[in-house]
């Protein structure tokens, strides 16, 4: 039986791989850091301002709160209008958050692929532009988005029945980016699947679910310093996480790439489709 590190051994090699790499993992994280501190901002002040007009709102019912329903009824086009403007606001955000998502996914990727790098091969020098968008480049960009797509539908699909098995699969398909490196990085694959990555990943993640989620549970206390820090400590955390993770990849397939033939036709069979949504 296979003996695999554990969560602190992960984390050890992931400092030990940022060793004189810090400053090009934070630069290489700059923009998802930067992103993130927005977001966080613009959380603070629309928290501030939905409490702002919950107390308007309850101040001006308690003064007009004998005004008759029928004197109200001129406000009801207001009403719908004000409806309907909520609607395209959340529809926008909604767009914005989805590009959102899907630029971080790929810069953070781009460091996981030049963390899988740095681990396999100590004197790799990381160049911080270059590595973070590295996902854009036409090797890679249409498998990683590919892969994006397809894993978040699974995944919305199983939250819908609940959010456990959504959970679960998430980390089931987690592996799919760093898998898909591996096998685009090797010179005899000609075609690479996003399904056939995700599919992979949750049969290379079958009994590991949990160490993963282990891994993750114990950066809780860094997680917490990132948001206290109003997101400024995600510059340093998210490249210790990320790497560690990484690390996490590269211990499960034995510090090598993935063997699997990776070719794959545009005919799927059903049973194949079928059994990668399991």
């Amino acid at each position: 039986m296979d003996e695999f590190k554990t969560s602190s051994e992960l984390k050890q090699d992931a400092r030990e791989m940022l060793k004189g790499r810090w400053k090009d993992a934070v630069l290489m994280n700059l923009l998802p850091a930067l992103l993130g501190i927005a977001t966080l901002a613009l959380l603070v002040v629309s928290i501030a301002t939905f409490s702002a007009s919950t107390s308007d709102y309850f101040a001006t019912e308690s003064t007009y709160g004998d005004i008759e329903y029928e004197d109200r009824g001129a406000y009801s086009d207001s009403d719908v209008l004000y409806e309907d403007e909520n609607s395209y606001n959340d529809t926008n955000d909604t767009r914005v958050t989805f590009v959102q998502n899907l630029f971080t996914t790929i810069i953070t990727t781009g460091m996981s692929f030049a963390f899988l790098t740095a681990f396999r091969d100590p004197g790799y020098k990381i160049r911080p532009l270059r590595d973070a968008f590295q996902v854009f480049s036409k090797k890679y960009f249409l498998g990683v988005f590919l892969i994006y797509i397809v894993s978040s539908l699974f995944i919305v699909l199983w939250t819908l029945l609940f959010f456990i098995p959504g959970l679960i699969k998430s980390y089931s398909y987690s592996q799919a980016y760093l898998i898909y490196k591996d096998h685009a990085d090797h010179p005899n694959t000609e075609k690479v699947s996003a399904i056939n990555c995700i599919t992979e990943s949750r049969e290379l993640m079958d009994g590991h679910k949990g160490r993963l989620f282990a891994l993750d549970l114990s950066f809780i206390g860094w997680y917490l310093i990132g948001f206290l820090t109003l997101g400024i400590g995600f510059l340093w955390i998210t490249p210790y996480t990320t790497a560690a993770r990484t690390a996490f990849y590269n211990d499960l397939v034995g510090g090598t790439p993935t063997e699997t033939d990776m070719e794959w036709d545009e005919d799927w069979e059903d049973e194949e489709w079928n059994d990668s949504l399991i």
